[in-house]
């Protein structure tokens, strides 16, 4: 299981890096999962009550974040340096881990 979890996290960042590479596509390209980050961040909240559970830093221009319910169900954004998010996958059964490396 833990290999599965491993590949899927792997393709979700290579998605997430290629969804940023080109930050500004036409607008027949525009994927229909994006909007302003304060938004996305709305929406999850009152659609599936999910608040931050992890964030990374992709490169210089994204950012890629976990969003998490109680419930179980979890979503995987990527905010670009112009504040736009896209939500790149979500699921059910997010189990956190414990945290890694020196506790603040």
């Amino acid at each position: 299981m833990a290999g599965n979890v491993i590949r899927g996290l792997t393709r979700a960042i290579i998605l997430a890096a290629a969804v940023t590479a080109h930050p500004h596509p036409a607008d027949s390209q525009a994927i229909a999962n994006c909007a302003e980050r304060s938004q996305v961040i709305e929406f999850l909240a009152q659609k599936y009550d999910e608040k931050p559970a992890a964030i990374g830093l992709i490169n210089p221009q994204a950012v890629m974040e976990v969003f998490a319910a109680d419930n179980g169900s979890w979503t995987l954004i990527v905010t670009d340096v112009s504040g736009r998010s896209c939500v790149i996958l979500a699921g059910k059964s997010w189990d956190p881990m414990p945290q890694v490396g020196p506790k603040a």
